[in-house]
């Protein structure tokens, strides 16, 4: 099937040569992930690295990059890294003309609404979440209908259509304390029916969830955690809220992904699990190498669909480009800021 002159211009380029320059200039990031990364692939890393790190500086542009995306990535080409929360502040805060996401669709989505004056570029638009996919808006003014004057929380991990819906978003590391902001007896938590699950135990306010679920972490199981423990008797077991109750029930701490990052910081633990996408592991690995990480390996389809040769034809032609309906921008961009203030006040 031929392409168009859109997608002609947006596929990525043959492999870069690795020269002495670029080895000598990318030297330093190699020492940083040589524990994560063979030496015998980074010839081919190296080349896209030097080069995306070059053109960033000529366009007055950040790269962010969520904490699932690969070392390459995540190690060597950022400016900021982090998760959802994280990378939405950071979105705000920065006074560069283009930024480039790396992670899925809905967080360039979010990047752009509290950036509307800003070029916000995703190198693949076939970058999704199974969590975005599962609800509309018109859904959610379905469920509005069936629980008038019920609010609505979304987690970020929704488009801006059903953010545009929605009274106010949150996160996996905030999920409790927005619920409970509202000072109601019930709200409806949209679209992850285990992370619902998870805030439900943590709260006295009634959830009406919705039966969406991430396609990583709805693999995990119990039994699987129970052979961990098994094979390795010291081993510290950290779980994302968006893993099944059983999973949730076997593990000794459940967190957002930057909760787990700052467990792991505090505590040092000789041995840990984390229960959650594979690339984190290797990413925190490299901030605390006298820690032993266990690998379980449940991989994003959609985060692995960003690659260094990708961000770098995105940089080059500035695609592509996140738009948003005109008439969605307010609303949605609205239940972002309301949880961004939330988080402001709980912080001062």
């Amino acid at each position: 099937m031929s392409m168009t002159p859109h997608e002609a211009a947006i596929e990525p380029q043959a492999d870069l040569p690795y020269t002495a320059a670029v080895a000598r200039d990318t030297a330093a990031y190699y020492e940083r992930v040589a524990r994560v990364i063979p030496e015998i692939e980074w010839p081919v890393h190296a080349p896209y690295i030097a080069a995306i790190n070059a053109l960033k500086r000529e366009r007055n542009a950040v790269i962010l990059a969520h904490n699932y995306q690969t070392p390459e990535i995540f190690h060597c080409v950022t400016d900021f890294v982090g998760d959802s929360l994280g990378l939405a502040r950071q979105a705000m805060e920065s006074d560069a003309d283009i930024i480039v996401l790396c992670g899925v669709h809905f967080m360039a989505e979010t990047a752009k609404l509290l950036n509307p004056e800003k070029t916000v570029l995703i190198s693949d638009l076939e970058a999704g979440c199974s969590l975005a996919a599962s609800i509309t808006g018109a859904d959610v003014r379905l469920l509005r209908e069936r629980y008038p004057g019920t609010p609505v929380v979304s987690y970020v991990n929704t488009s801006a259509e059903v953010k545009a819906e929605t009274d106010i978003c949150c996160t996996s590391s905030n999920a409790v304390e927005v619920v409970e902001s509202l000072g109601v007896e019930r709200v409806i938590f949209l679209p992850d029916e285990f992370l619902a699950h998870y805030v439900a135990g943590q709260t006295d306010v009634s959830i009406v969830s919705w039966k969406g679920r991430c396609e990583v972490h709805e693999r995990f199981t119990a039994a699987e955690l129970r052979e961990l423990r098994q094979g390795h008797s010291d081993i510290v077991i950290l779980a994302h809220p968006e893993c099944p109750p059983d999973v949730i029930e076997e593990a000794d701490f459940v967190g957002s992904t930057s909760a787990m990052i700052g467990y792991v910081g505090d505590k040092r633990p000789a041995r840990v699990v984390m229960i959650t996408e594979c690339s984190m592991s290797d990413n925190v690995a490299v901030e605390f190498p006298e820690v032993d990480f266990v690998r379980p390996c449940n991989l994003c389809p959609h985060m692995k669909r960003i690659t260094l040769p990708k961000i770098l034809a995105s940089l080059q032609t500035l695609t592509h480009a996140i738009t948003i309906d005109a008439d969605i921008v307010a609303p949605a961009r609205r239940s972002v800021e309301r949880m961004l203030e939330l988080n402001r006040r709980a912080r001062a």
